[in-house]
């Protein structure tokens, strides 16, 4: 098995597992994140991948499917109805599953600072035109009314997934991560873009946002030093929070889903973010039957799922209700506002530099800055993305 070197709770289920299997035991190794997709590419290419390997779903887990390098697995097999329908959805093609999920439920939400909004005068905004009240009375407060890392891309990204599902509905992006690249000039596309435009033009994320880099906790900062007021950011966000500062964590994080849009088409219960990562079986593996075993026996058992919540993460498995009533930590009203946001979404939208084959993610996020820099027309980015899928 290949995994990312973070995965602590998956080594541990591993360990687990070859305590009780000594004749068959898997070896793991474990990559560090940013040259692992290579490596993975690499090894199918020279028939030398892993029996499990662990991914995002999405485009590029269906390339490797399209490519017949990746067995599905069937509810018989791994016990596939134990698992959050809209989060199988991420590695699910043609009617098929191709991997299992094995880490906590990322969606995006909107963190704010309770003291910052308090001293505002400001609730924290349930509608878009809810949202950008808050940014001009904050603005007018002196401090930033939304944290945003825009030297890294991604996190712009977030708000245009979500704009786009609000203006125009879940179908539209479908289309796209589905192949037809037509999508790209549904109007919504265009609405989502001028709907970010309209929020940096207001001043939404101050006047240096293009300078913040995520991986240095700067984004992270201007909300619990009280120098913003706001940050969408996945649920990843909430244990940095806890850790950097868990004072501000237990008394003034706050949090809530992304605002509705008033005559938009999208369920405001839709949510984006990372599903959950998905271990998947090598086509050509020798050892299928062992690797179904884990996966079914071991893979979000109760001792894993028990491992999880204790991190403060919300593993993707139906029926947690009684597991979340007996949390005593101070993470209990964090993880049942996670695990209700995502039973109830009818749509969990997969990170779109995830969902697309991986040739489109890098034109994906320079569009994505030339828009937020307001350096093309909102009409341009779908134009410019629909000739990227060419």
């Amino acid at each position: 098995m290949w995994a990312l070197n973070d995965q602590t709770i998956l080594k541990e289920s591993v360990d687990a597992y070859n305590k009780d299997h000594p004749d068959q035991k898997i070896t793991l190794r474990m990559f560090a994140n940013d040259d692992y997709k290579q490596k993975l590419r690499v090894a199918f290419g020279a028939n030398q991948a892993p029996d499990l390997f662990f991914n995002w779903g999405g485009g590029a887990l269906d390339d490797y499917v399209k490519a017949g390098k990746v067995k599905a697995v069937t509810d018989a097999q791994v016990d596939l109805l134990r698992f959050t329908p809209s989060v199988l959805k991420s590695a699910t093609f043609d009617g098929e599953t191709y991997g299992v999920p094995a880490n906590g439920l990322a969606p995006v939400v909107l963190y704010y600072n309770k003291k910052v909004l308090k001293d505002a005068g400001v609730e924290p905004p349930k509608t878009y035109a809810g949202l950008l009240a808050a940014v001009k009375k904050l603005k007018g407060d002196g401090v930033i009314p939304i944290s945003l890392a825009a030297n890294s891309k991604w996190p712009t990204l977030m708000y245009l997934e979500y704009l786009l599902d609000r203006v125009g509905g879940s179908d539209v992006f479908d289309r796209i991560a589905g192949g037809d690249p037509s999508g790209w000039k549904d109007p919504a596309v265009t609405g989502a873009a001028t709907r970010l435009q309209e929020l940096a033009g207001a001043g939404a994320f101050g006047d240096n946002a293009s300078s913040v880099n995520y991986d240095q906790g700067a984004s992270t900062a201007l909300l619990y030093t009280g120098k913003a007021g706001m940050e969408l950011m996945g649920t990843w966000e909430y244990a940095n929070l806890v850790k950097a500062a868990p004072d501000f964590a237990k008394k003034n994080l706050g949090y809530v889903a992304f605002p509705s849009l008033s005559g938009g088409k999208g369920d405001p219960k839709d949510i984006v973010g990372n599903p959950s990562n998905f271990l998947s079986l090598n086509a050509a593996s020798k050892n299928k039957s062992a690797a179904l075993t884990y996966l079914k026996d071991y893979v979000m058992n109760g001792d894993q799922v028990d491992a999880y919540l204790a991190a403060g993460s919300v593993p993707p498995v139906n029926g947690l209700d009684s597991k979340l009533a007996a949390v005593k930590s101070d993470d209990k009203s964090w993880l049942a506002f996670v695990y209700k946001l995502v039973q109830d979404s009818p749509n969990f939208q997969l990170s779109w530099d995830q969902a697309l084959p991986s040739d489109q993610a890098d034109p994906l996020l320079t569009n994505v800055d030339k828009s937020f820099l307001r350096q093309i027309k909102p009409e341009e980015f779908g134009a410019n993305m629909y000739k990227a899928a060419q």
